[in-house]
């Protein structure tokens, strides 16, 4: 489904992603794991549209979406839940989620209703302010709009954050629940460990280059990936 082949991305003069090449295949969920700074969510917001690359492809369905801007890459079936949440403190739950299903006017309420199966939390609280949910209910919030647009491609950025490990558990049970309900799936976590152990297969990044690929319970047991990310 997805294909990103030799891509160079800068900030200015700075290189961040050094010619990274990736796939995930339609109903994978992949995981993206390294260091901070180590290129990881650059690489989330080149396949977005939301920062330029220099060089490289980026095919989705087998269409190059190179030029594409990250609205139009919305309407291709991308959506990215982003680092840190970044919902609309002010406006109403509700309303943050609309504004994630502009494309689909017609099905609103239905794309609600299945947002709130999912995180029954966010419509307990459907008419408060965004910016007083907890950490976890804005990641929930932040992923469900992100699932109002219906995505075939979900783009997971550091989901369990700063999040207490009942919350990462729910969240990444809701990852699961995704995936098997069909939905592809990029996934960037920082608790390596659970990613390993629901994802299909992963890429290790370092300082903007991919060092390591294949199997997750492969790499979980790689000693390189056990001593620089697992502690062991």
């Amino acid at each position: 489904m997805l294909e990103i082949e030799d891509v160079v991305s800068r900030y200015g003069r700075i290189e961040a992603l050094h010619g990274v090449s990736l796939d995930v295949g339609e109903g994978e969920l992949v995981t993206l794991i390294g260091n901070n700074g180590a290129g990881k969510t650059t690489l989330m917001r080149v396949i977005s549209g939301v920062q330029p690359k220099a060089r490289g492809r980026i095919r989705f369905d087998g269409e190059d979406i190179d030029r594409l801007p990250a609205h139009v890459r919305v309407g291709r079936g991308i959506a990215q839940v982003p680092e840190a949440r970044q919902v609309f403190a002010p406006m109403t739950v509700e309303d943050n989620l609309k504004l994630g299903g502009y494309r689909r006017h017609a099905q609103g309420h239905d794309a609600l209703e299945r947002i709130y199966d999912l995180f029954p939390a966010l419509k307990e609280r459907r008419g408060l302010a965004a910016g007083n949910l907890s950490g976890g209910q804005q990641q929930m919030l932040a992923m469900g709009r992100a699932l109002m647009s219906d995505p075939r491609l979900l783009l997971l950025d550091e989901p369990s954050m700063g999040l207490a490990p009942v919350l990462v558990d729910q969240i990444l049970d809701a990852v699961v629940s995704l995936r098997k309900a069909g939905v592809t799936i990029l996934l960037v976590e920082q608790n390596v460990t659970a990613a390993l152990a629901i994802a299909d297969r992963a890429y290790v990044i370092e300082t903007g280059h991919i060092v390591l690929a294949g199997d997750s319970a492969a790499l979980a047991g790689d000693p390189r990936v056990k001593e620089a990310y697992l502690g062991l």
